[in-house]
């Protein structure tokens, strides 16, 4: 009898579920230094299996250089954890003895953790540590296309995690990916999280699941060169980050925006620094292969070098072009080099000052990518802060690259691998997603105020003569005069 890949695939995520509920439960009972020493074992664990695991993903998806994704392991390992771990995640967070609050970290439960292909190594590894660390368990959902290298750094993740004594059954892995077994896995009641990062449909499928989600959708960064900006080194983070595993981290740029007065400048450096500025034939041809029928990108172009994916579009282009670039005046769906491209192809416009570049940016994100990454390349703090004022992303970069300035390898952001879009990118936050992400907080709070204080009667009184006090502060000083008399006059008598 052919076994059902998808009955397969939904009884295991019930049993994962279980499984990971009861060691869940047991695992709330640790305190931080006991959870701390799990979270030091996982990420020692995974950097000692950096070069190894990065080789697997590469040679299983096809995506990307593994030398580059050596660096990507270490971001969601070694880096991680020195960016988390003095975190104080459980127990007394915080006591405010003036206002007589204690804030308790609270674990969500079970986190649902979907693995994309592009980064997927080093997405286990750093989704598993800010899940350990909050006292979370956690079930990883792999990406079909990177099945085997996603169960290979489980495999890492959970041997490490036991053996500094975390219970059998924090860390799973799901071994038959399918769409049926996943959507049971966003679905199911006892999931408190879900940490979505992949394509589009998949984080809108784990927002509509009825389970909190954190989720990130497209990238589609614009890159400003504004004319005050070094323009050598402006090329130079711009193609070290579009080269860096072949553009497969989603904050990297997709289009390059500068200004008619340096415009010419720019294309000289760009050149030298190995770009190709395609002909229009050239942008028609490699245009149409870029997306797919339906609108989506093309999983051929994905993490492939300039070279390659020139051939295959049939273009000629020179030995050592490092990213190819195709001169733009239009955005839009309808226009693929507007869109994300994760891979080694920018657009490029011109205008006429920052000002028209500023609203081409804007434009760009709303085509695609609102709320998530762009970067600017400028001296001038006015323009800087101006662009910080007006665009819909979460992250404005500032003279750096964008793919490891966004996930915080070379900026002072979060090192994260799962980027926040805010409300205006569909998103329930803004930030590089930690483990503070991944716990409620409960707050105890003492009374400080009674009704009466806030009627601004004076202090309540806990007896009948609360009721009297009360009443005789109601009365005139002609009515407390006229009672005295009377009492003396009755007590003459």
């Amino acid at each position: 009898m052919e076994l059902d890949r998808d009955l397969f695939a939904i009884q295991e995520v019930r049993n994962c579920v279980a499984r990971a509920k009861a060691a869940q439960k047991e695992y709330a009972k640790f305190g931080q230094e006991k959870i701390d020493a799990v979270v030091r074992a996982v990420a020692r664990a995974c950097e000692a299996e950096a070069e190894k695991l990065a080789k697997m993903a590469c040679e299983e998806t096809g995506f990307g250089i593994w030398q580059d994704k050596v660096l990507k392991n270490k971001l969601g390992s070694t880096m991680t954890y020195e960016a988390i771990k003095d975190l104080k995640t459980v127990g007394i967070l915080r006591e405010d003895k003036e206002k007589k609050i204690t804030e308790i970290g609270v674990p969500m439960g079970v986190v649902a953790a979907l693995i994309p292909s592009t980064n997927p190594t080093s997405t286990v590894m750093y989704k598993s540590l800010i899940c350990l660390k909050s006292g979370n368990a956690i079930i990883i959902s792999p990406h079909p296309g990177a099945r085997n290298c996603i169960l290979e750094t489980f495999r890492i993740v959970e041997k490490a995690a036991r053996g500094a004594g975390a219970p059998d059954g924090l860390v799973q892995c799901l071994t038959m990916p399918t769409i049926e077994g996943t959507s049971a896995l966003l679905r199911h009641p006892d999931i408190g999280i879900i940490l979505a990062t992949g394509g589009e449909a998949m984080v809108r499928a784990a927002y509509s699941s009825g389970n909190p989600a954190l989720g990130v959708g497209p990238g589609n960064g614009p890159s400003y060169i504004e004319r005050s900006a070094d323009i050598p080194e402006a090329i130079r983070h711009i193609f070290e980050s579009k080269t860096f595993d072949n553009g497969t981290i989603c904050a990297s740029e997709q289009s390059i925006i500068t200004e008619r007065a340096i415009a010419q400048q720019v294309m000289e450096e760009a050149k030298r620094q190995g770009g190709y500025f395609l002909s229009e034939e050239e942008s028609k041809k490699l245009g149409g292969f870029l997306m797919r029928a339906n609108g989506t990108m093309n999983p051929k172009i994905v993490g492939r070098s300039a070279q390659t994916i020139a051939d295959m579009a049939g273009i000629s282009v020179p030995a050592g072009t490092r990213v190819l670039i195709s001169p733009q005046t239009t955005a839009g769906k309808e226009n693929p080099y507007s869109r994300e491209k994760l891979c080694p192809v920018l657009a490029f416009y011109v205008e006429e000052n920052w000002e028209k570049a500023c609203e081409r940016c804007i434009e760009i994100l709303f085509v695609e990518g609102k709320g998530h990454t762009m970067t600017i390349h400028s001296r001038n703090e006015e323009v800087i802060r101006e662009f910080a004022l007006q665009k819909p992303v979460s992250r404005l970069l500032v003279n750096t690259s964008g793919s490891l300035g966004g996930v915080g390898a070379v900026t002072g952001l979060a090192p994260a691998l799962t980027l926040g879009c805010g409300a205006v990118g569909g998103s329930a936050t803004s930030d590089n997603i930690g483990p503070m992400h991944l716990i409620n907080i409960r707050r105890v709070a003492y009374g400080l105020k009674e009704l009466s204080d806030l009627r601004g009667n004076g202090p309540a009184q806990s007896s009948p003569s609360h009721a009297s006090a009360q009443a005789a502060s109601m009365l005139g000083r002609e009515d407390i005069e006229a009672i005295t008399r009377a009492v003396l006059a009755r007590l003459g008598k």
